[in-house]
């Protein structure tokens, strides 16, 4: 994976110039990319992910996209949905999640393909959106807890250990972030805000939030599970 960057005007994307540029028939990198109504006017969106950011699913071509605009909760958003506070192009939310996913993907360890990261600079503030591709056939923990076996569930905890082995604190793991594709095999998503540290009391303060998450949608007992499946993993 080779990260390039390229700016027209005021927006600026980091992009897998491998992916983009060489991929039959995906298009070109260009700032409309990151415009979700380009996207609804092309007649190209098949899909819409639950949750604030509104993540679309788009046909590019030759496979399909995931297109997140960054957007912001809490008090926050109060002053604005979309706008962040302007420190320098390598620290914004885009560039960092991109770099670390394209990290973590060179690794081997099963986060999705990221495409591009597209940031916009407005004076003291920025706008964002992040696409990777999107993992066929997966759906969200959180809708398989009903059907989850020992298993899965176990398996879920071996991938979170993975991570954790490979230094990622994912501050925000819950049922909706981890997916599971046709084949049951473990994804990773969201990588806003997360980063990578030396081992400490961070890993477990992600399974206690994963349980949280757990406990909302009903499967209080399925940590223990996955508990199981961490402490398993070499």
């Amino acid at each position: 994976m080779h990260l390039a960057t390229c700016r027209t005007g005021k927006a600026f994307i980091l992009y897998d110039a491998d992916s983009v540029c060489d991929a039959e028939q995906a298009p070109q990198i260009a700032p409309y990319l990151f415009d979700p109504q380009h996207w609804r006017h092309a007649g190209r969106v098949v899909g819409e992910a639950p949750g604030r950011g509104s993540s679309l699913f788009v046909d590019a071509g030759g496979e399909q996209w995931v297109l997140r605009p960054y957007r912001r909760g809490g008090l926050a958003a109060r002053l604005s949905t979309s706008r962040y506070l302007w420190t320098g192009l390598e620290r914004t939310r885009a560039f960092r999640e991109l770099r670390l996913t394209a990290h973590l993907h060179a690794q081997g360890l099963p986060v999705p393909r990221p495409v591009a990261a597209g940031v916009t600079h407005h004076g003291l503030t920025y706008t964002a959106a992040l696409i990777t591709v999107r993992i066929e056939g997966a759906r969200a923990l959180a809708e398989r807890l009903g059907e989850a076996e020992a298993t899965l569930l176990e398996r879920v905890g071996a991938t979170v250990r993975r991570f954790h082995e490979a230094g990622l604190d994912h501050v925000d793991l819950n049922a909706r972030n981890l997916l599971v594709d046709a084949q049951a095999k473990v994804w990773l998503i969201d990588l806003d805000r997360c980063r990578l540290r030396a081992a400490g009391p961070w890993r477990e303060a992600n399974l206690e939030r994963l349980g949280r998450s757990l406990a909302k949608f009903g499967a209080r007992d399925a940590l223990a599970l996955i508990r199981q499946g961490y402490a398993t993993e070499a």
